[in-house]
């Protein structure tokens, strides 16, 4: 546990103290804040409190002693409700404002961990709840410059695999010889162990309407022929075998011929255009040394697809964080599913992927952006045109 950066970012915020609660392990986010591992899992509650300033100090069942053992400090004992509630009231003496992992509303349902009882409960002591998602993207989302480079090497392999699918798939459709979606999902996946990647799952490989779905993945039960005069989608993401690594998660369309449709060109322009107007906006408000919020970046790029008569196929956020695992505990690029308010904040990423998605056909173009202590950059190669195949 980085006590010392908790309790300067707790100061920072203007918040008396973090208090952590779990049971049954529903809180993953604070074990990895806490740096602990319960010996095993907890069938009683605990909870933990970091102030502002002072020592920690915790609060076990006498029948579960060792629960976070892990974590410095004094640890109270407790063994019915009653004196649950006295001890805690005991532990936060003194403070009025706590975080906790609750989020007003569920805005953000990646840190809303505690349940509302248990809210009800603390705020029962005379304390305001706050929400820990701040705090959470500066101990989760932020990377290490260790981190960094592990994201820029996945993206150069995973920029060469990409452009070897597309490649397979020029071969085929030009020679007429067969080829499915599910193939070319299998030869991403290889390529990507060859290369000394790994992935949760994936990759979407989508033909036509299979396309304008945004979760597609092709099976061996569920897949489309590749032809000449197709629409191609491959969104691909991967991070290297290593502990520690974090994800490379890009978007590319393409299609099978030299010509595409006047429609699918258009369409095409639309959504790069919303993802560059993004793009410049993280930039501008990284230069300026601006506050910039996930919402923020969401109604840039949105509003280029709406003002271009497309806003209701536009179905998804504009962005998610990434980390060690491809959808990250900071700040999402949103107004649509959540209206989220968090900052971005230096050494964080996130993707940039808006779409339309018409029945037909659907086009998404996906990068990552990182942001250092004074820039923003796009940390791989950006598709400028509809790939030719």
């Amino acid at each position: 546990m980085e006590l010392a950066k908790i309790q300067q970012e707790l100061r920072n915020q203007g918040l008396d103290g973090w208090l952590f609660f779990d049971h049954h392990m529903r809180d993953p986010l604070a074990y990895r804040v806490l740096g602990f591992t319960p010996p095993r899992t907890p069938t009683r509650r605990w909870y933990y409190l970091v102030p502002a300033v002072g020592e920690p100090r915790g609060l076990e069942h006498r029948i579960e002693r060792g629960m976070t053992a892990g974590a410095p400090g004094e640890k109270l004992l407790y063994s019915g409700w009653s004196e649950q509630v006295d001890c805690l009231r005991q532990m936060t003496a003194g403070l009025k404002r706590v975080a906790m992992q609750y989020s007003p509303l569920c805005a953000i349902p990646y840190v809303a961990m505690v349940d509302a009882g248990t809210v009800e409960l603390v705020r029962s002591l005379g304390l305001e709840v706050a929400s820990s998602a701040e705090l959470i993207q500066v101990f989760e989302a932020r990377w290490t410059p260790a981190q960094l480079e592990t994201h820029l090497e996945a993206g150069r392999r995973v920029d060469k695999v990409r452009a070897e699918a597309f490649a397979l798939i020029a071969e085929r459709t030009r020679n007429g010889a067969p080829l499915s979606e599910v193939e070319v999902k299998n030869f991403i996946r290889e390529r990507f162990a060859k290369a000394g990647m790994v992935t949760d799952h994936g990759p979407i490989v989508g033909v036509n309407a299979n396309s304008s779905n945004q979760h597609y993945e092709p099976t061996e039960e569920v897949t489309a022929p590749i032809r000449a005069g197709d629409w191609v989608l491959l969104d691909m993401w991967a991070k290297l075998d290593q502990p520690e690594a974090v994800y490379y998660d890009i978007t590319w369309t393409g299609f099978c011929g030299d010509q595409p449709p006047e429609e699918m060109r258009k369409v095409f322009a639309v959504v790069t255009g919303a993802r560059d107007a993004a793009i410049q906006r993280v930039q501008e408000a990284v230069a300026g040394r601006q506050e910039l919020r996930g919402f923020e970046v969401d109604d840039a790029s949105r509003g280029v697809i709406a003002s271009a008569g497309y806003g209701e196929y536009f179905v998804h956020r504009t962005g998610h964080s990434i980390g060690v695992e491809v959808h990250g505990n900071g700040a999402n690029m949103d107004n649509l599913e959540n209206h989220d308010e968090r900052r971005v904040i230096p050494w964080t990423c996130f993707s940039i992927e808006p779409g339309v998605y018409l029945p037909h056909f659907g086009v998404r173009s996906e990068i990552d952006m990182f942001v250092g202590d004074t820039d923003a950059r796009v940390t791989g190669e950006i598709q400028r045109e509809v790939q030719l195949l």
